[in-house]
C-alpha cells in the first residue's frame, strides 16, 4: 500500500484509497475516478466479485479502466482477469515503472 501510494504522487496522480472492496465499489459510485488499481486479494470479497459489482453500475462508472494488480501469476491468470473486464494486469511484487506504463498506456498519456 504504501509503495503504491508513494509511487502514484510521485507521478502526479490523486488517488483515493479504499481499505476494503464494498468501500472500492462505493468510491466508484461516489467519485469521480479515470481509473481504478484493484488488489483481486482483498480482506472482505474477492476482487474479482468487485470487478463485477464495478462494471455493472452504471455506464458511466462501468467503463473506469481497472487493472488488476494481483500476486496470481500462474500461467492463464492475466488472461482470466483480462476476460473477465479487466483493462490492464500487474503481477505482486510490483515494478514501480511497469504501474506508471499501464496506467498511461490505460488513460492515453505518452509513456
Amino acid at each position: 500500500m504504501v509503495l503504491i501510494t508513494m509511487l502514484l504522487k510521485n507521478a502526479g496522480y490523486e488517488y483515493i484509497w479504499a481499505d476494503t472492496g464494498l468501500k472500492g465499489v462505493d468510491l466508484a459510485l461516489e467519485q469521480e475516478a479515470d481509473f481504478v488499481l484493484l488488489d483481486i486479494q482483498l480482506s472482505d470479497i474477492e476482487g474479482t466479485e468487485v470487478l463485477k459489482r464495478i462494471r455493472a453500475l452504471d455506464a458511466e462508472v462501468a467503463k473506469i479502466p481497472i487493472i488488476a494488480m494481483t500476486s496470481y501469476a500462474m500461467a492463464g491468470d492475466r488472461e482470466k482477469l483480462l476476460a473477465a473486464g479487466c483493462d490492464g494486469y500487474i503481477e505482486k511484487p510490483i515494478d514501480p515503472m511497469r504501474v506508471i506504463s499501464q496506467i498511461r498506456a490505460i488513460l492515453g498519456e505518452e509513456t
